[in-house]
């Protein structure tokens, strides 16, 4: 092969090995949007621009795991911040969704991971200031500038969490873990709230405490159930798969008779509602029978949609 050719080729190796490095692809792929129509117009919207592309190029180029993810193993979520009011001198407040979703194996269908709304985002923001966040060192210089990237690392390590339990047993624990690490170590202020036990019953404080207390052990075994012995059977052998979720809900079960307003419960059956009738509506009868008997007592929001399996 001429000098010049080897060159090219082994240039163009180079190029692909660094292209298909999976080392270079992260671990969730996330679309966050800024919803600002009810704040005033005498602000410039562009900061807001600003913000949303800046948190996006936060989440999506940060490595959040130490393991390797091919772009197609990427975990899909998307993040909407709702801004509610302006409190002055670059200080906002809103609300924040939060969904991310699993596919089922052999299929084209992804099944809710987390849905989920935190009614108290308050951060503070000037346009083009760099957007970091310190595991070590959650709270930084100013709690409302820091406010705002920790509360995205959690619910990042929230998804992570959820993620990999539900492909391993306890598979989660490092990312529970270090939710619990930003909450002993979150951002302080008289204006931020949600982080403190005294926040409310339902608030970030409670939801990382409850997936690291031991009383609610069974709620990974109950992650792993539901996608790994269930959902991802279901191409095979559905009955199997129903079995699999059944045994998920046995579990939870009996983290609602030890603990019955537990934050956990809810959390766990939001944007699972209609899948569960779908999974259920061609069991046979005894299956169907007990998913009824267990989903009106686990889930009383959407007791209405499991009346249906009959």
């Amino acid at each position: 092969m001429p000098l010049r050719s080897l060159s090219i080729s082994i240039i163009l190796i180079a190029l692909f090995l660094q292209a298909s490095n999976p080392m270079h692809a992260q671990e969730v792929f996330a679309r966050f949007t800024v919803n600002s129509s009810k704040v005033s117009t005498q602000i410039d919207k562009k900061i807001f621009q600003t913000l949303q592309n800046g948190i996006t190029n936060f989440i999506n180029n940060r490595k959040w795991t130490n393991d390797v993810f091919q772009p197609t193993e990427r975990i899909q979520c998307s993040f909407v911040l709702n801004i509610e009011q302006d409190l002055g001198s670059n200080v906002f407040k809103g609300r924040l969704t939060v969904q991310a979703a699993r596919p089922a194996f052999n299929t084209a269908y992804d099944s809710p991971l987390l849905n989920f709304q935190d009614d108290n985002v308050v951060f503070k923001y000037i346009e083009f200031q760099p957007i970091e966040f310190n595991e070590n060192r959650v709270q930084g210089n100013d709690p409302l500038v820091g406010n705002l990237t920790a509360i995205l690392a959690y619910y990042i390590n929230l998804i992570l969490g959820i993620d990999y339990d539900s492909f391993s047993i306890r598979g989660g624990e490092p990312y529970f873990l270090r939710l619990w690490n930003i909450v002993n170590n979150a951002p302080d202020s008289r204006d931020i709230s949600g982080w403190k036990s005294f926040d409310g019953l339902r608030n970030r404080y409670w939801l990382a405490e409850n997936f690291n207390n031991n009383r609610f052990a069974l709620m990974h075994d109950a992650l792993y159930a539901y996608y790994r012995t269930g959902l991802d059977v279901f191409y095979e052998n559905e009955e199997a798969g129903r079995t699999g979720i059944l045994n998920a809900l046995s579990f939870l079960q009996a983290i609602q008779s030890e603990n019955p307003s537990a934050m956990i419960l809810p959390f766990f059956f939001q944007g699972k509602g209609n899948e569960l009738v779908k999974i259920f509506s061609k069991a046979n009868g005894e299956q169907k029978t007990r998913a009824r008997e267990l989903l009106t007592k686990l889930d009383i929001t959407n007791g209405s949609l499991y009346k249906e399996l009959r």
